[in-house]
Formats: C-alpha cells, sequence, structure tokens
C-alpha cells in the first residue's frame, strides 16, 4: 500500500477514535443513573487491563521495574483524572463536560514549564487567556460561582495534563502497550478499593448498563488504542492533534441529539472559545519569529 492511501486511513482511523471517545459521554452519563460512579471506573479499567492483556500478551514479559513504577504513577493520576471526571458529569451535562475536560491540552504547557521549566509560546499564553473566558462562560452562574460538576471537571483536566506528562517521559523506556496495561490495572485497583466508600455494589444492574460497561472496556479503550496508535503513524502530529480535538465538539453534538442538551448562546460562545484555545494549542501558529526551541521537551 502507498503512502496516500496509508495516510488517509491513518486520518479515518482518528476519525473513528475521535468518534468513539465522544460518544462515551453519553454512554457514561446513562450509565450513572443505576451504577456509582467508581464501580464503573472499577469495571471499565480492570476489564480493559484484561483486554489488553489477552491483545498483548507477548509484551507482558517485558515489564520490568522501571515500568511498574512508572505505570503506577501514572495509573495514580489516570485513577484521580477519570474520578474527578465522572463526578462531573454526575452533576453536569455531557456536553460541558466534554469541552471542559479538553481544557488539559491547554494546561498541559503551563504544567510542563513547571516541571521542566520550559517556557510557554506566545500560542499556548494566547490559548491559556482564550480558554479562561470560555470557562468563565460555560461554568459559572449568576452569581459568578461554578456549579459542582464544572469544577469538578475543570479539575480533571489538571490531571489529564500531568498524566500526559508522565507518560511522554515513561515511554522512553517502556512499551506503550506494557505502560498502559500496568496504568489500567493500578487504575482499576485504585477505583475497587474506593468503591465501597462511595456505595455498595449494585444488587442488580440492569443489562443496558452492562453493555455501556462493555463499550466503554471495548470499545473506548481497545479498539480506540489500536485506532489512535495506527492513526498517529501515519498521519502527520498536526493533522492527528486538529483531529483529535474534534472530540469535545462531537461530544457536545452526541449531547445534544441523544441527551437533549440545550445550549445557550452564553455556553455556546464558551464552548467556541474553549475549542479554538485548544486547537491553538495543539497547531502552535506561529504569533511572532523566534529561535527554535532548546532545552527538554514534554
Amino acid at each position: 500500500m502507498t503512502d496516500r492511501p496509508r495516510g488517509v486511513l491513518g486520518r479515518l482511523a482518528l476519525f473513528g477514535a475521535t468518534l468513539i471517545w465522544a460518544s462515551s459521554f453519553i454512554m457514561l452519563k446513562a450509565t450513572l443513573d443505576s451504577v456509582p460512579a467508581l464501580w464503573i471506573l472499577a469495571l471499565r479499567f480492570i476489564g480493559a487491563a484484561a483486554v489488553m492483556g489477552l491483545c498483548f500478551a507477548k509484551r507482558l514479559r517485558k515489564i520490568d521495574k522501571y515500568c511498574l513504577i512508572s505505570g503506577a504513577a501514572i495509573g495514580l493520576v489516570l485513577f484521580i483524572a477519570y474520578a474527578l471526571q465522572t463526578f462531573g458529569l454526575k452533576y453536569t451535562t455531557p456536553g460541558k463536560n466534554a469541552f471542559l475536560t479538553a481544557t488539559y491540552c491547554v494546561i498541559t504547557p503551563f504544567l510542563c514549564w513547571a516541571i521542566y521549566k520550559k517556557r510557554p509560546e506566545l500560542s499556548n499564553v494566547a490559548a491559556g487567556v482564550i480558554c479562561i473566558a470560555g470557562m468563565g462562560l460555560v461554568s459559572l452562574d449568576g452569581d459568578l460561582t461554578p456549579g459542582l460538576g464544572e469544577g469538578l471537571t475543570m479539575c480533571c483536566g489538571f490531571f489529564y495534563a500531568l498524566q500526559l506528562i508522565l507518560t511522554a517521559r515513561a515511554v522512553r523506556r517502556c512499551g506503550v502497550p506494557e505502560l498502559t496495561i500496568v496504568q489500567f490495572a493500578v487504575a482499576g485497583l485504585l477505583c475497587l478499593v474506593t468503591a465501597p466508600l462511595e456505595a455498595p455494589f449494585p444488587a442488580r444492574i440492569p443489562g443496558g448498563a452492562w453493555v455501556s460497561i462493555a463499550y466503554l472496556c471495548l470499545m473506548c479503550t481497545a479498539v480506540c488504542f489500536v485506532l489512535q496508535a495506527y492513526g498517529q503513524r501515519h498521519t502527520s502530529p498536526q493533522a492527528a492533534a486538529i483531529i483529535l480535538t474534534l472530540e469535545s465538539v462531537f461530544g457536545t453534538a452526541f449531547s445534544v441529539i441523544f441527551y437533549d442538551e440545550r445550549l445557550t448562546s452564553r455556553v455556546t460562545v464558551g464552548f467556541a472559545l474553549i475549542f479554538l484555545a485548544v486547537l491553538i494549542s495543539e497547531t502552535k501558529p506561529s504569533l511572532r519569529r523566534r529561535k527554535p526551541a532548546s532545552g527538554r521537551a514534554c
């Protein structure tokens, strides 16, 4: 197969992953009505780790001490991020949850600055200002205070950014499948241990909820992992970034169509500003001439 067909297939794979991830907000919102948040996450992560362990069984022997420690640390951060996002989804709409989660793209360069002392580019600063304005329009009520769901979701963006940075560092020495399996297993075990503190395991889980949980395990983890890996292998980083930013847009579209979410003009403008900020942060347009960056990259 020539490079051009591979490029087309790569973009289609990324679009597929983006659509599946966007649909997860609706599936998760519906499941929260019958299954407590941490039990959903426990089943999702443990199931995902098991599926990936079967798919990459030959890679398990390559898991060494460094991979275990790094994967455990990333799994802890992933547990916090997903817990905040899922609890936030209980108190807000899937559309708001999708867009506020996407702010991790804007947070990452500033977190890199704090950890690695790598100053953000001017485009990152512009994206940060625009993102704050958008977040304010989406999350603030009439008394200028954020709702509980929006506040929890904004906090999850910080931990998603931290997970991204830790992963970028760990994959220099660990294989991606091995690291992913360890972090999913650790996140799942943490959810399993803490879930009884939230609520006991449901005496009865509807069949529809089991279908949603299976969808989250298989489609939103295993399948998306393969699609994203293939897509990014055959797509330029800039094109991949633009496609992946559409997750928040698709998530809101699904919420409007299937969840009957009503968008006010203020929230719509806020969504547009957040999407613009994420797009600027991911594509890094040249706002001024500058010398090539030096130093450690994230």
